[in-house]
């Protein structure tokens, strides 16, 4: 099997040579870049499984290329951010990443997070239990073996953590999941927190609700976690 292709994106050199020395070290095939633009042409054409990508950066910031990368890459997303304020982590995950990492950092931490996002693939059948059934949720539609949802029609673009997560709650409507169990299944490691779980239902409520404040579909269970609502 070939080894797993990584993307180090951070215009900071001495960074980049320390991130690439601890993943080459685990067998990881590591690429670097240094700004925006050229990351996103690198990622193109390496295609990898997981970038590790700062905030900031000339050309295109973090932000940007993350938004971007997503158009047409389901990579795996680490941000890094020398900026310790929520909002930084709470932008950064609602566009596609999948967790972040505040500098400075542990080297022996990211490699640690890396093996963690990798360790489940990023498949439709893990969030679905490998079923390939078609499920309806109201006006929804979960298609499992394209990896395809719509409502009334329309396709609705989810990332892949959003698409496992909407197609978990689905599976039984009204079962509420405690975020717990939803870290457990969906991110499998004891580096995320509760924080990341609502972040996710926040986006998925944006791209799914006609009032994002008052959700039909993906209902809140105070104190406890999240459920489908039952529809007919």
């Amino acid at each position: 099997m070939s080894a797993t292709k990584v993307l180090v994106v951070d215009d900071e050199h001495n960074i980049v040579d320390l991130v690439r020395g601890y993943l080459e070290r685990e067998g990881y095939d590591v690429s670097a870049a240094f700004d925006g633009p050229s990351a996103l042409e690198l990622a193109s054409g390496l295609k990898p499984d997981l970038v590790v990508l700062d905030l900031m950066l000339p050309g295109l910031d973090g932000i940007e290329v993350c938004r971007r990368l997503r158009q047409f890459s389901d990579a795996y997303v680490l941000m890094l951010t020398a900026r310790a304020e929520e909002v930084d982590k709470i932008v950064g995950l609602s566009i596609g990443a999948d967790d972040y990492l505040t500098k400075p950092f542990s080297p022996r931490e990211l490699v640690a997070r890396v093996k963690a996002m990798l360790r489940r693939p990023r498949l439709p059948s893990d969030a679905a239990n490998g079923s390939s059934e078609t499920r309806r949720l109201g006006d929804i539609v979960i298609d499992s073996t394209r990896h395809l949802v719509s409502r009334r029609g329309a396709p609705v673009d989810l990332t892949a953590r959003e698409f496992a997560l909407l197609a978990m709650l689905a599976e039984e409507p009204g079962r509420v999941f405690t975020r717990a169990q939803i870290l457990d299944r969906l991110w499998d490691s004891e580096f995320y927190d509760d924080h990341v779980v609502e972040v996710h239902i926040g986006n998925l409520r944006r791209k799914l609700e006609d009032d994002p404040a008052h959700p039909r579909y993906v209902e809140t269970v105070r104190g406890v976690g999240y459920r489908a609502a039952v529809l007919e």
